[in-house]
């Protein structure tokens, strides 16, 4: 006699903690550090309480309704992935309708929040980063071209500008540099991390760019990259918003990561990628705090 296929869990089974999960929390929470940073970089006296609770509490919601979204078109890829494979989706924990239904109710909720307690300019803003990255990145640009990172990275360097239009209610040049900075961030963090994990890309049929040019043309290409964040990390110096704390401490972040990158590029090696992607991660949070202690001259 055939056995049946064991059946996924139902989803009634679903917890707090699965749709936790769908909202990408700990991305969520790096968002949101760096919305908090453009809100206290926005003036030189601290913003109110009600911009810092209630601004970060909408974008978060917002945020979170893009990464829920993101869960539903990515299932099927998920099920492949091996870091992924146990996601609420894949699991069965939760459908697919109940997940769009719960993205719904975050994004119209953190809609709410911000045209009602903050400005609608923040709300507009949000809103067109939760339709770039959900929309146009996750639909479309991850599977249609290796430059998904290059091009789909614009929402992702939102978050600062976000929290700064919370406090003035305005798009403004140095909130702009913000983003400009965390843009050309992206590519070589993100590609470091595909270098590390190619093999589950191709099997997952992503076509980033190690998998359609080689680990050879993708490392010229962070190094490239590298040394075009290195000079987009100056221009807060060169522009005043920063002063001589700031270049000192972002020339040392900037030529630490340059070393990462010419040592991968000699070395093409795995563990090397997966070390640059790492310290890429430390050095925007050092980057950002070095701005936040230039503002405030704590040294």
């Amino acid at each position: 006699m055939s056995e049946h296929p064991k059946a996924l869990p139902s989803t009634a089974m679903a917890g707090w903690r699965d749709y936790l999960e769908l909202t990408k929390p700990r991305v969520v929470a790096l968002m949101l550090l760096t919305s908090v940073i453009g809100m206290l970089l926005a003036r030189q006296s601290l913003p109110t309480w009600q911009v810092l609770v209630f601004g970060n509490l909408g974008i978060g919601l917002l945020a979170g309704a893009a990464a829920v979204v993101n869960h539903v078109v990515d299932r099927k890829v998920d099920s492949i992935m091996a870091r992924t494979r146990h996601r609420p989706l894949v699991e069965g924990r939760v459908d697919s309708l109940a997940a769009l239904a719960f993205a719904a109710n975050l994004g119209l909720l953190g809609t709410i929040v911000l045209v009602w307690q903050v400005n609608a300019l923040t709300a507009w803003l949000t809103l067109a980063s939760l339709v770039g990255y959900a929309g146009v990145y996750t639909l479309f640009l991850k599977y249609a071209t290796p430059q998904n990172i290059v091009i789909g990275g614009l929402a992702g360097a939102m978050p600062p500008l976000l929290g700064w239009a919370a406090v003035t209610g305005r798009v403004e040049p140095h909130a702009l540099l913000l983003v400009l900075i965390i843009f050309a961030w992206t590519p070589p963090h993100f590609w470091a991390l595909a270098i590390h994990r190619k093999a589950e890309y191709a099997k997952a049929g992503i076509p980033m760019l190690p998998v359609t040019h080689g680990n050879r043309y993708t490392e010229i290409h962070i190094l490239l990259y590298t040394l075009m964040l290195l000079s987009v990390s100056l221009l807060p110096f060169v522009t005043h918003m920063s002063g001589l704390l700031y270049l000192t401490g972002a020339l040392i972040l900037g030529l630490r990561f340059l070393a990462y990158a010419v040592k991968l590029l000699r070395g093409d090696d795995r563990r090397v990628a997966l070390a640059t992607f790492r310290y890429s991660i430390v050095y925007l949070m050092g980057l950002f705090i070095l701005l936040l202690a230039d503002h405030y001259m704590v040294f």
